[in-house]
């Protein structure tokens, strides 16, 4: 099978196609047709070597796919050959053939894109732990989304509106249209204005509920801040240590010297009482590493993938041999929605029609 190859780390020109050995089907599991391969930052942070749970290079990395059933394992009953699905992938996903456990594989709804599906379990999954596990999102609640321009940005935004939320999201003012019209109430250019004045300053000094953000120590501690009583911060990034298509030391550095002041150093362990405020770490990697599988994040969501209730928005879809443009892509931070690799090299990769490089 061909497959999308970190052949070591660095910039996106390090991804490279390569054969490589079909993977095998043991029992209880089924080899998917990869269709379509969604692309995520910790993808980005695995290629240039600031993501401690990778695999080391040469290694294949992704975390969901779609497409059709190739091979079924003894002891399968529910699926079969043909069958259009969506499965979570520890690792594996820029690939061909994917080899799942039965259980993790949920059938594609009717009218769903093998994009789409490929967009769905690590986003919305990722959306449904912080707000939902975590943050005890209800009808009501206010909620900051960074980044609300990105695929877990959108996926929180959609999950939040189902639930009545009123929706803050931060992204450069190109996108502002694009992200009013997946729910956030009140968008916030980042660039231009502090966010944690602007939410202040639109909610009386009252703050927000839950906080979803990727960002890293410089905006946990204003989030923080940010959180009226009884709201609930959930931390599952550190984007700001990439800086352009590698990895940044410096920031790397910093940012970990910051941590822990982010949000509770441990001499503030007895305010916490009187302060009324929670801070949640999320890494779905460890979560998934836990439980087993992802599946008490992703299985509550299939209804509304089936309803149209929640839609994953498509921003480009690159060919395997254009993987460095996709990483490139999302680095620049031109996407509205999530990036799709295809295994197809005639899948056409459209211009950005958002190129200010801003997020």
């Amino acid at each position: 099978m061909r497959a999308v190859v970190i052949t070591k780390h660095g910039g996106p020109e390090v991804l490279q196609v390569e054969d490589r050995p079909d993977p095998a089907v043991g029992p209880g599991e089924v080899r998917i047709s990869v269709r379509a391969a969604g692309i995520n930052f910790a993808d980005l942070m695995a290629r240039s070597g600031v993501y401690p749970d990778a695999p080391p290079p040469p290694c294949v990395v992704g975390y969901e796919v779609a497409g059709e059933i190739e091979s079924v394992g003894s002891g399968v009953e529910e699926l079969a050959e043909g069958d259009r699905v969506l499965a979570p992938i520890r690792f594996g996903g820029y690939a061909e053939l994917a080899t799942v456990p039965a259980a993790d594989a949920i059938k594609l709804p009717d009218g769903t894109s093998f994009e789409e599906g490929a967009s769905f379990p690590v986003n919305y999954g990722t959306a449904y732990a912080g707000l939902v596990i975590m943050g005890g999102l209800r009808e009501g609640d206010r909620v900051l989304v960074h980044s609300a321009a990105g695929g877990v940005g959108i996926a929180a935004t959609q999950i939040a509106k189902a639930r009545g939320a009123e929706v803050f999201g931060t992204a450069s003012a190109s996108k502002h249209e694009a992200i009013r019209a997946q729910g956030v109430d009140h968008p916030i250019d980042y660039h231009t204005q502090d966010f944690a004045e602007e939410v202040s300053r639109i909610t009386g000094g009252e703050g927000v509920d839950v906080i979803m953000d990727a960002l890293g120590p410089a905006s946990f501690r204003k989030d923080y801040r940010l959180l009226r009583p009884g709201g609930r911060l959930i931390m599952f990034g550190l984007a700001d240590v990439q800086t352009g298509g590698t990895r940044n030391i410096p920031a790397l550095v910093r940012s970990l010297a910051k941590m822990p002041l982010a949000t509770l150093p441990w001499w503030k362990s007895l305010s916490m009482m009187n302060e009324n405020k929670g801070v949640f770490g999320l890494n779905m990697l460890h979560w998934w590493d836990q439980e087993g599988s992802v599946g008490r994040l992703v299985e509550p969501l299939s209804e509304g993938l089936e309803s149209g209730e929640l839609k994953p928005v498509i921003a480009e879809t690159f060919p395997f041999e254009r993987a460095g443009d996709a990483h490139d892509f999302i680095q620049q931070r031109k996407n509205v929605g999530k990036v799709i690799l295809t295994p197809n090299p005639a899948a056409p990769g459209r211009e950005a029609e958002d190129a200010d490089g801003n997020v």
